[in-house]
């Protein structure tokens, strides 16, 4: 199997399945995402070696299974499989209950340190590149005041994380994780990323995390994703609050100033 290569050509019976277990073995390890194009029909075929009849079968066989979706005219996707992960009504039913936010952090605590410590281990070369890069964007990024893009790095972190562990149900539960939380289902980020000094303090908690895990550290890198979780926990506590004493207040002021006349 050439590595320089997304797609290996088959090598023996040429058959639909074996272009499938391919497929859905790029899946499966976070190689492909949701959303991912595949290349066209002639260029896969060439890529895998096999007649374009079989890659079609396949094809439909990955459709059926809900893993890929076609376009008509557009191309074959990757199918939102880590948005499925949690249903439609209890995303909404979450969405509705504060709490939930409280039980989501204690849940992503154990996660991030059981995740964090097995990247201290398993980490390649190759993922510790990838965890430099982003750390240095985020960097970078909150030097230059650009709070969305270092957001963005953010999730690219711990989704890097997710990969390093090189566990694969870890993986895929991480990135259901951060969808929701990107979707502001638990609580806002931004509203926690602002609020006071969080930012530096933020980013200086990815650097322990990263600095654990390339010094190949699990103890260190565990502690310092747990801590990490520990004081977003803190920092949603304190702006709910804040955001609480504010609306108190309005209210306040409002009823001083009395019933405005038309």
């Amino acid at each position: 199997m050439d590595d320089n290569k997304l797609f290996s050509s088959i090598s023996h019976g040429r058959t639909a399945d074996e272009v499938v277990r391919q497929i859905e073995g790029l899946i499966l390890d976070g190689v492909l995402r949701d959303g991912d194009r595949l290349p066209g029909e002639r260029d896969l075929a060439a890529e895998l070696d096999v007649s374009r009849p079989i890659l079609r079968e396949a094809l439909k066989q990955l459709e059926g299974r809900g893993l890929l979706v076609s376009h008509h005219g557009g191309g074959t996707f990757v199918a939102d499989i880590i948005g499925q992960v949690f249903s439609r009504p209890v995303i909404e039913l979450i969405s509705r209950h504060s709490r939930a936010s409280r039980d989501y952090l204690e849940y992503r605590r154990e996660l991030e340190g059981l995740t964090a410590e097995l990247a201290a281990v398993r980490a390649t070369d190759t993922d510790k590149a990838l965890l430099s890069r982003i750390v240095n964007d985020m960097r970078k990024a909150h030097a230059e005041g650009r709070a969305e893009d270092e957001l963005k790095a953010d999730v690219e972190f711990h989704n890097a994380i997710g990969e390093a562990a090189h566990n694969i149900i870890l993986l895929h539960t991480m990135r259901a994780c951060y969808r929701l939380l990107s979707e502001g289902i638990f609580f806002n980020r931004q509203a926690v990323f602002r609020y006071g000094n969080s930012g530096a303090a933020l980013l200086a908690q990815h650097l322990d995390i990263h600095n654990a895990i390339m010094a190949s550290d699990p103890a260190a890198a565990k502690g310092a994703a747990q801590a990490h979780i520990d004081f977003v926990r803190q920092a949603v506590d304190d702006a709910e609050r804040a955001d609480e004493r504010g609306r108190v207040s309005r209210l306040r002021l409002l009823q001083r100033q009395g019933p405005t006349t038309p």
